[in-house]
């Protein structure tokens, strides 16, 4: 990827397409830095990584009024954990993407009179910070049961998990309208024979989750996202982000 303008940066949050109320998002993900210098150090220090932190931080122009906007999101999340993506560069299938399983630990809203009303916010990890892959992009309704497009991300070795972040971001129809989305894994493009790896719960209103694998090794390479719709006249707008850490 070349170097390149922010311009179209994608912030998924919890339930939340948080993009268009968005003008700044910045991630970091560090490790301590424990000393184990000793006398064999030769003058110089020696350290080892201790425990792991991600923050993913954002800011932008304040609304409120429905679920979907930012003042509801946020206070809605607020303390609690659940899913976040972020993409540099749009959210179409293969579009690179950071998520974690975070908490909603801050929201701040409000400036001077005359200003345009902002909003900040900051989340904190619980889980490591993973650079993969969007999965299933967030502006293609669903209405049937199907399966997205096959990503190729490599077999996934022993130690190694596979995350996968949903954001259920619309619901409509009757009769209770719910999507079960589930990730899929098969050693070629085609998903001959395809495994399944995770299993979302059951949504029937806009939210989110993010799961992992066990550690055990997967040889398989390639990935899709599958779902099971049921309801009457159901559409789901969702989001899906998938990576191996």
């Amino acid at each position: 990827m070349a170097k390149q303008i922010l311009l179209d940066c994608r912030l998924f949050a919890v339930g939340a397409d948080l993009s268009g109320a968005s003008n700044k998002i910045e991630l970091s993900a560090e490790h301590e830095d424990k000393d184990v210098t000793n006398y064999r150090s030769n003058g110089w220090k020696e350290v080892l990584a201790g425990i792991g932190s991600a923050e993913i931080a954002g800011e932008g122009q304040w609304e409120a009024g429905d679920p979907s906007l930012v003042d509801d999101a946020s206070w809605a999340d607020l303390g609690g954990l659940g899913p976040y993506t972020v993409c540099p560069n749009d959210s179409v299938v293969g579009a690179l993407a950071y998520f974690a399983k975070g908490m909603r630990a801050d929201f701040k809203f409000g400036d001077a009179v005359g200003e345009v009303a902002p909003w900040s916010g900051m989340v904190k990890s619980s889980w490591p910070m993973v650079r993969g892959q969007i999965a299933h992009p967030p502006g293609m309704a669903r209405t049937v049961t199907g399966t997205g497009t096959a990503l190729e991300l490599g077999a996934v070795a022993a130690g190694q998990r596979l995350y996968a972040a949903l954001h259920v971001l619309s619901v409509a129809g009757t009769d209770t309208p719910t999507i079960t989305v589930r990730i899929e894994s098969d050693d070629a493009a085609g998903m001959a024979s395809p495994t399944t790896q995770l299993t979302f719960g059951a949504a029937t209103a806009a939210g989110g989750e993010i799961l992992r694998t066990d550690g055990s090794a997967i040889t398989d390479t390639h990935y899709r996202v599958a779902w099971t719709i049921s309801g009457t006249s159901p559409s789901f707008m969702f989001a899906v982000s998938l990576g191996v850490r």
